[in-house]
């Protein structure tokens, strides 16, 4: 048996060092691993997709991790098995990332009925990195029934994680200022369920209000899944209420979307997004490492100095090589 079946084998199994190895595979800058990983996710497919998918994203400061704490330990007594897929933001000075979501989750990252992942973002725009749809699916082959998604929580950017979850959650928090201010249509409106969190001690009344103001805000938006309107439920992470309220939304969220045949419509749509969002990837990886095509590149570069349209100069480019590819 080679070292990949071995691997896949004990991944199928539930080993937790196995999942790790895998992501870490998948998840590798070095090109002679992307076969390898290729090979490995060819044999774990049919294995995935029963899985709940969820995002969960929210402003800085809002407490992702800690709901994700709190609600994951609800989740897990209810008997699943929880995979925290943790999105930091990476630096673009340096590329680095803190990766601290083990330490703001510490309960969960030692519970065996749970496993938490930090990924740095990377370049990837979207609040997600690169290879976060091939790790759900591993965690999904790995046995993991109800993936939480934290994305980085940059805002209005997070359609990348809408894309490639079931169930969209958006944490909002009370005492932020005027309240119609933390209204964003964008984000709203990618939101199966919003949660308002730290609805306790002297944020209580605010969150309440700040509920009502939300709610009134989605009754006059387009509903995101016919016959679905957006609930919106108080939540403390601390105080550890409204976890059941949120699950339960999230149950009656599933099996709406499975009646109407939208979670059928979601899946293939979210195949479809991760084919085209890996192949304009893949080209721009094949592109950075073409010695020849980096050399016409540099000779492109140089043309800015005359003054031309870098937006003429792309398109000559980019003709240049389709043509060359034809030609071949």
């Amino acid at each position: 048996m080679s070292t990949k079946q071995e691997l896949a084998a004990k991944l199928l199994e539930g080993d937790r060092r196995a999942l790790s190895k895998a992501i870490t595979l998948v998840e590798s800058s070095h090109a002679q691993d992307r076969e390898t990983a290729l090979a490995l996710l060819d044999s774990i497919m049919p294995h995935t997709g029963k899985a709940r998918r969820i995002a969960i994203s929210g402003s800085p400061g809002v407490g992702k991790s800690t709901f994700i704490e709190a609600f994951g330990e609800y989740l897990i007594n209810a008997g699943k098995r929880v995979a925290v897929l943790s999105i930091d933001p990476s630096s673009s000075l340096t590329g680095g990332s803190i990766l601290g979501d083990k330490t703001r989750m510490p309960m969960l990252a030692n519970n065996p009925a749970a496993y938490v992942r930090p990924t740095p973002s990377g370049s990837m725009l979207g609040g997600v990195a690169r290879r976060t749809r091939e790790v759900i699916a591993l965690c999904e082959a790995a046995g993991y029934n109800t993936i939480l998604i934290e994305t980085v929580g940059v805002g209005q950017s997070e359609t990348e994680a809408a894309n490639m979850s079931d169930c969209y959650l958006l944490l909002l928090q009370p005492g932020s200022g005027d309240s119609l201010q933390g209204i964003k249509r964008g984000i709203m409106e990618l939101a199966d369920l919003i949660i308002v969190n730290k609805a306790d001690g002297v944020l209580l009344s605010s969150a309440q209000e700040s509920a009502t103001q939300y709610m009134r805000a989605l009754s006059l938006m387009q509903e995101r899944m016919p016959g679905w309107q957006c609930p919106v439920v108080l939540c403390s992470s601390t105080e550890k209420t409204g976890q059941s309220e949120t699950s339960a939304q999230i149950d009656a969220y599933f099996s709406h979307a499975q009646a109407s045949g939208a979670f059928t419509q979601k899946r293939l749509a979210q195949k479809l997004y991760w084919l085209e969002d890996e192949t304009i990837a893949d080209l721009v990886d094949r592109f950075k490492r073409d010695k020849s095509i980096q050399a016409r590149y540099a000779e492109a570069v140089k043309q800015l100095e005359s003054g031309r349209s870098p937006a003429r100069i792309a398109s000559e480019f980019v003709s240049l090589l389709l043509n060359n590819s034809q030609k071949s």
